[in-house]
């Protein structure tokens, strides 16, 4: 089993989202980034745990779990003319963009703050901590995923 963070803004989809979907299932849609991308088709597998960290917002965190519960297939809002995440580069008969599906596990007790993050010398070499890092989709260690846990 892998381990992974996934980021994403509270205000376009939030842990609570994924809580309170149909199934408590949701596709992992718009991944822009061939670094990301890559991940998600090649590595990530159906069983792999997810930190859900909310970026872009007042108090950037770890808010929650998730689990991988469909492994990749290709993100068909690349196909979709009008819609935000459209490429017009991208061919159905030769995807470009791979997404996945994920479960919810559970919130975490309390939001794991960056600033704490990036204050525990334990998670050195966590990319997320990394200076300039901004992928949103990154591996995680089993002995950070443990720490990070540890901290709730």
């Amino acid at each position: 089993m892998n381990y992974w963070l996934m980021k994403t803004e509270p205000t376009e989809f939030s842990i609570d989202d994924l809580e309170h979907r149909p199934n408590q299932t949701e596709s992992w849609d718009g991944v822009r980034n061939y670094q990301a991308r890559n991940m998600i088709r090649d590595q990530m597998k159906t069983g792999d745990q997810v930190l859900i960290y909310h970026s872009n917002c007042d108090h950037p965190g770890i808010a929650g779990i998730a689990v991988i519960v469909r492994e990749a297939y290709p993100d068909p809002t690349a196909f979709q003319s009008g819609h935000k995440h459209y490429d017009p580069t991208a061919k159905p008969d030769a995807p470009r963009w791979f997404m996945v599906d994920v479960g919810f596990v559970r919130k975490l007790r309390r939001i794991i703050t960056l600033a704490e993050l990036k204050d525990r010398p334990e998670l050195e070499g966590l990319a997320l901590v990394r200076r300039g890092n901004r992928l949103s989709v990154m591996p995680v260690t089993p002995q950070h995923w443990e720490f990070i846990l540890g901290l709730e």
